[in-house]
């Protein structure tokens, strides 16, 4: 199943102006399909009980792995959008780009007793990741790992954070600086 979802995840890869896209998955329903259950299936059988999602492709992954997995769905919104009720909110340590992210997750989404899996397209510093465990350890939950289509983690944050992946980085097509 993971060797299906990669194949399709590597086939729907492209570079777009030297940026990395992964819509293309989204708009193919075979390969969306099997991305989401290549992204449930390490977790299958963990206990999982939510499923956090950061905005905006974490959004759409993580839901559909949620529904996969037969649990709730829990957003982790960026910056000043409307997010009714009391919140957990971290400042990330900076990402791939040196930007800090303003993240914000709703308390009574994350309880005692619920293991919490976050579900994203890519993960390289890690510091999104990081700071969502925070969040959740602090609403009383357990941090279950991390799932992603695409992981160009250091080993040393990988293992810390339970990452596994569709693809690393090191798998997809060289950009040829023309696309």
């Amino acid at each position: 199943m993971m060797s299906h979802a990669r194949a399709l995840a590597l086939e729907r890869f492209q570079w777009i102006g030297g940026h990395a896209d992964v819509w293309q998955i989204f708009r193919d329903p075979e390969a969306l399909a099997a991305v989401v259950r290549g992204l449930a299936g390490p977790f299958r059988d963990d206990g999982v009980t939510a499923v956090c999602g950061i905005e905006s492709r974490g959004f759409l992954l993580g839901a559909a792995v949620a529904v996969e997995l037969g649990v709730g769905f829990v957003a982790v919104r960026k910056g000043e959008g409307i997010f009714p009720g009391e919140k957990v909110i971290r400042r990330s340590d900076p990402d791939y780009r040196g930007t800090r992210q303003e993240l914000r997750l709703l308390r009574a989404a994350v309880g005692l007793g619920d293991r919490v899996l976050l579900v994203d397209d890519w993960i390289e510093t890690g510091s999104q990741a990081s700071a969502v465990r925070s969040m959740v350890e602090e609403c009383g939950g357990q941090w279950a790992g991390c799932s992603v289509v695409v992981d160009q983690a250091a080993p040393a944050r990988r293992a810390d954070l339970g990452v596994c992946s569709i693809v690393t980085a090191a798998e997809l097509p060289a950009w040829d600086g023309q696309s």
